[in-house]
C-alpha cells in the first residue's frame, strides 16, 4: 500500500472514524482503524463491535492498492500535529505503516486486516429516506432523555418508531420523557418498533449537518444503516422491548400555563444553584399570573425566584428534579413553553408553544 494524501483531506475522516473506536479494548485491533485503498480512494473504518463509521475520501496519488491496520488514536494524533497545508506520503513496508511529510518521518505498527472484524451482511427490512438537518432536529430535541447506564439496557437508547406516515423517536430514563414526531410517508405496511443504542445515537448525530442533502436510512432485523456521500454508519440494534411511552403521556391535565421559556430557564437554573445536590429538587408554586419556584439544601440556605406566566385557575403545589426542567427549557427551540400540570402527583408535560411537535414529560418528585 502507498499513496499521497492532503493532511487536510485525512485529517477530517479520521476525527470522525476515530470517534467510534473505544480507548480501552479487550481485543488489541479494535484500537486500531482499517485503511483500505482501492482505485484511487481511500477507505477508513474504526469499530467497537457495536457501531462501525466507514469514512472515504479521494487520495492525490494512489501507488499500490492494499489494507492494514494501524492504531487510531496515534495516528489522529499525528495527522493533528503536522502543519496545516502539508501533504502526507503513507507507505506499507514490513509491516509498518510509514508516514512521511516534510522532514518528519513516523513509523507505525500494524495489524492485519483479516483480523478486522466485520459487520455482519444481512437482509434489509425497510427503509426510509429523510433530510439530514430534520434528523439532526428530531435527535438533539430527544437525546438528552436517554438513560446512561441504567439496568434496564433498552432505556441506554432512543426508540425509533416506523409507521406507513410518520417516523416518531422516543428516549426515556424512567424520570423523564422527550418525544418528537415527523410526517413522512413510508413504504411499510404495519407500525416498526427498533431502539437505536446510545453510542450509536451519539456518532449518528456527529454524521450530519444541517447543510447536508437527505439520508438514507436502512433497518434490518438487528442492524441500522445510514449512509450520506462520504461516510457509511452501521450499528446493531438494541434488543428489548421499549416501554409502552403512551402510558407515561398525562392525561387530562386542567392546569395549563404558557410561559417565556428563556425567563424560566434562567430562573430554574439560578433556583438550582441552592438545591439539594443530591436530589436536585425544587418546589414549584403556581396561582394566577406567577409561577413561584422555592429551593432549599440540607445548610438551610434557601432560593426563591417568582415568573410571570400566563395561568387563570387554581392554585398547586408540586415538587420536580429541576436539572430535567432546565434540560427540556434549553432544548425547546420556541421562545414560549406550554406546561400542563394536573396535581401534585401527576407528571407534567412541557412543550414548545410553537413551531414544533417535540412532547417532553418530567415526572415530579416528593419533597
Amino acid at each position: 500500500m502507498h499513496f499521497v494524501i492532503s493532511r487536510e483531506a485525512l485529517l477530517r475522516p479520521l476525527q470522525m472514524v476515530s470517534g467510534v473506536v473505544e480507548r480501552r479494548q479487550t481485543l488489541p485491533v479494535l484500537s486500531n482503524i482499517l485503511l483500505a485503498l482501492k482505485d484511487s480512494e481511500l477507505s477508513l473504518t474504526g469499530t467497537d463491535l457495536e457501531v462501525e463509521l466507514v469514512g472515504r475520501v479521494q487520495v492525490d496519488q494512489a501507488n499500490t492498492a492494499g489494507e492494514i491496520t494501524v492504531p487510531a488514536r496515534k495516528l489522529l494524533d499525528i495527522c493533528k500535529s503536522l502543519t496545516d497545508d502539508s501533504t502526507v506520503e503513507v507507505k506499507l513496508t514490513d509491516n509498518k505503516l510509514v508516514l512521511k511529510s516534510g522532514r518528519s518521518r513516523f513509523t507505525l505498527t500494524t495489524l492485519a486486516a483479516t483480523e478486522f472484524p466485520g459487520v455482519e451482511e444481512e437482509p434489509d427490512t425497510f427503509s426510509l429516506g429523510i433530510t439530514q438537518a430534520k434528523l439532526r432536529e428530531l435527535l438533539d430535541s430527544t437525546s438528552f432523555a436517554m438513560a446512561q447506564q441504567d439496568v434496564r439496557y433498552y432505556l441506554n437508547g432512543m426508540l425509533f418508531e416506523v409507521g406507513a406516515e410518520y417516523l416518531r423517536v422516543v428516549a426515556t430514563d424512567g424520570h423523564r420523557l422527550a418525544m418528537e414526531t415527523v410526517n413522512m410517508a413510508n413504504s411499510i405496511s404495519e407500525t416498526q418498533q427498533l431502539i437505536l443504542p446510545r453510542k450509536g445515537i451519539v456518532e449518528l448525530a456527529r454524521l450530519l449537518s444541517d447543510e447536508g442533502g437527505s439520508i438514507d436510512l436502512t433497518f434490518g432485523q438487528n442492524h441500522i444503516r445510514a449512509a450520506v456521500p462520504e461516510y457509511t454508519f452501521t450499528s446493531k440494534l438494541v434488543d428489548g422491548k421499549f416501554p409502552d411511552y403512551n402510558r407515561v403521556l398525562p392525561k387530562g391535565g386542567d392546569k395549563v400555563l404558557t410561559g417565556d421559556c428563556q425567563e424560566l430557564r434562567q430562573a430554574f437554573t439560578r433556583a438550582a444553584i441552592l438545591s439539594n445536590e443530591k436530589y436536585r429538587g425544587v418546589r414549584i408554586i403556581l396561582s394566577n399570573g406567577e409561577l413561584k419556584i422555592l429551593a432549599n439544601n440540607p445548610e438551610q440556605e434557601e432560593a426563591e425566584e417568582v415568573v410571570s406566566v400566563e395561568y387563570q385557575g387554581d392554585a398547586v403545589e408540586i415538587g420536580f428534579n429541576v436539572s430535567y426542567l432546565i434540560d427540556v427549557l434549553s432544548t425547546i427551540a420556541s421562545s414560549k413553553v406550554k406546561i400542563t400540570l394536573s396535581d401534585p402527583n401527576s407528571s407534567a408535560l412541557l412543550e414548545a408553544d410553537e413551531g414544533s411537535d417535540a412532547l417532553y414529560v418530567v415526572m415530579p418528585m416528593r419533597l
